[in-house]
């Protein structure tokens, strides 16, 4: 897989949310909250795997994500529990305690989403 660039990293860095629309087409997007843990870039359901846009996600496996003005193609990878316990202090770090418990019990951590830069072929 692709990684983040130092521009796109920076971008992630200096917000505390994104615009994550699955697929193709002109669907509105969801605004969620988002951790970067180890350079790489991870969205949760909240509502776990039922979520619809975590659904969608699954069934697409691509879209876009908005950060800010910025727009870039993406690869969506569900199911992905890379290092959890980091991700949940991110979000603890991030949004605080309260907000953070919604993204760490167990079925939001099943709807992990990590969030791939997509291959310039594939745009």
């Amino acid at each position: 897989m692709n990684t983040w660039s130092p521009e796109d990293l920076a971008l992630l860095a200096a917000h505390d949310s994104l615009v994550l629309t699955a697929g193709d087409g002109d669907r509105d997007g969801v605004e969620i909250g988002m951790v970067v843990v180890h350079g790489a870039l991870y969205v949760r359901a909240y509502r776990g795997v039922r979520s619809r846009w975590y659904q969608a996600a699954r069934e697409h496996g691509r879209g876009r994500i908005r950060v800010g003005t910025v727009a870039r193609e993406v690869l969506l990878e569900t199911g992905a529990a890379g290092a959890a316990a980091e991700i949940d202090a991110a979000y603890r770090t991030a949004y605080g305690t309260p907000a953070a418990a919604l993204v760490a019990s167990p079925g939001a951590r099943a709807a992990t989403i990590r969030i791939h830069p997509a291959p310039t072929h594939l745009i």
